[in-house]
């Protein structure tokens, strides 16, 4: 059986590869059992709850609540109180592949620290409400980053698993339903350090170590406008300090060139000059074309400091650019620190040093490997919207996601969801019909849920979640 086809280019899953082969008769159940108005509701309750990166904890207790609610056994698995995983189950009632779907509950905002925020928005990007509130517009879409990124494909993969056990159908392997903190962030770095300032450490991949799960395959629910990428973009952050020489303001000789000026800060432009054509080729050289997805990975400074604008007297001897990097699937952090090096050797700037302050790794599952996860996503997306999986677009495969973590640990997964931007619940209701259908391809049909088993792994009887 092959593993994949490309017969347009874009198409690239093979149905036939999924484990189980869903009846018409299951899908008209399964999309019966589906509430768009209460999925919608649910998405809007979740995505309204404030839950920045650090600030998880109460979207996290209204998961654990809903999934208690609603059967599907939850229990949390945190690096701190504060910041937990929340775990949820249905199926295993015989023998079958293991699915999990994971999804973050932070989402990308300002930090809400004004000493920093200050220095990095404007006052009027501060005020967008999309940072934090979520509602259904007058054209029928729903607005807010937080439905967007990530709590609408989380809420799409409960109410698929909710579908499954209103319409009757058991699983024969187990789905996991997870809840992450940090996806987006932050990064420990400099004086920021610490548990504190922890991000995708204590999100799925403590969840993969820690959590009391065991998939065969996974999937990150996550917006790819309905394609999906078995492989995902690495990312490192580097810190390019130029050195110089203090000078009490007074005395100082300003140097007819600026390059021959005693201050770094002065010594930016042929640095930032440097770094931008080593950008460009590095952006040109580090395409990257696999079986499951497209990488560009992309350069930027993120960051400058130098200085300090209460000791205004005499310049600095140091300044900093904070450059992120991104990487394909195959390279390392040490081939960019490699190349940065010689770029900055020739700027001609007398004194600088190179470090990387973070470093994650792209990866990408094996194609032998992944076929039977995405045969069955392709099986579940003729189903449910009359069409073939395509590949999604190469953003999505030259990010950093949480199916990394999964490729990571030889844990075939891909990543695949409803339109990232402003989707209409009618995009919604089809992407939960995927996730469902997806569960059955993969686990296959086990016995029909009756009454509450409680789950297979048996926690603490004085566990208290919240």
């Amino acid at each position: 059986m092959a593993d994949t086809e490309k017969t347009d280019g874009t198409a690239f899953a093979n149905p036939q590869a999924a484990p189980y082969a869903v009846t018409a008769e299951e899908r008209e159940a399964i999309a019966e059992a589906i509430d768009k108005d209460e999925l919608v509701a649910l998405a809007l309750e979740l995505g309204n709850i404030r839950s920045r990166s650090k600030e998880e904890a109460e979207a996290a207790k209204f998961v654990y609540e809903w999934m208690e609610r609603e059967g599907f056994h939850p229990h949390r698995c945190g690096a701190t109180p504060e910041r937990p995983n929340i775990i949820g189950e249905y199926g295993g009632t015989g023998t079958g592949a293991n699915l999990l779907f994971t999804a973050h509950l932070d989402t990308e905002s300002p930090s809400g620290d004004a000493t920093l925020d200050r220095f990095r928005y404007r006052n009027s990007t501060l005020r967008d409400p999309e940072w934090t509130q979520c509602w259904l517009d007058d054209e029928g879409r729903l607005r807010g980053y937080p439905i967007s990124n990530d709590r609408g494909p989380m809420s799409c993969f409960l109410m698929a698993a909710k579908a499954l056990r209103k319409a009757g159908i058991g699983l024969a392997g187990k789905t996991w339903l997870t809840a992450c903190p940090g996806e987006i962030g932050p990064e420990p770095i400099e004086e920021y350090e610490g548990i504190d300032f922890l991000g995708k450490d204590i999100g799925a991949h403590y969840l993969f170590h820690h959590g009391g799960v065991a998939p065969d395959y996974a999937i990150a629910a996550e917006g790819t406008d309905f394609g999906a990428t078995w492989h995902g973009g690495g990312y490192a952050v580097f810190r390019v300090r130029v050195y110089g020489q203090g000078m009490f303001t007074p005395i100082l000789e300003t140097p007819e060139k600026v390059s021959d000026h005693p201050n770094p800060i002065y010594r930016l432009g042929p640095v930032i000059g440097a770094l931008h054509n080593w950008a460009r080729e590095w952006e040109r050289s580090s395409i990257y074309e696999g079986p499951g997805g497209i990488s560009h990975p992309k350069v930027q400074i993120a960051s400058v400091r130098a200085g300090n604008p209460l000791e205004y007297g005499a310049g600095t001897e140091v300044c900093a650019l904070y450059i992120e990097v991104s990487l394909n699937p195959k390279q390392k952090a040490a081939d960019a620190q490699h190349s940065i090096l010689a770029a900055m050797r020739n700027a001609n700037v007398p004194e600088f040093d190179v470090a990387p302050v973070v470093v994650r790794h792209g990866f990408e599952a094996d194609a032998s490997e992944v076929a039977a996860l995405s045969g069955a996503v392709d099986a579940a997306t003729q189903l449910a919207r009359g069409t073939r999986l395509e590949m999604a677009h190469p953003v999505y495969s030259s990010m950093w996601r949480d199916h990394n973590v999964f490729n990571m640990h030889r844990i075939p997964a891909l990543t695949t969801g409803m339109p990232r931007w402003r989707p209409t619940p009618e995009d919604m209701v089809s992407s939960t019909l995927v996730y469902a259908l997806t569960m059955l391809a993969i686990c296959g049909r086990g016995e029909a849920p009756a009454g509450d088993r409680g789950p297979s792994t048996v926690y603490g009887e004085n566990e208290t979640p919240f």
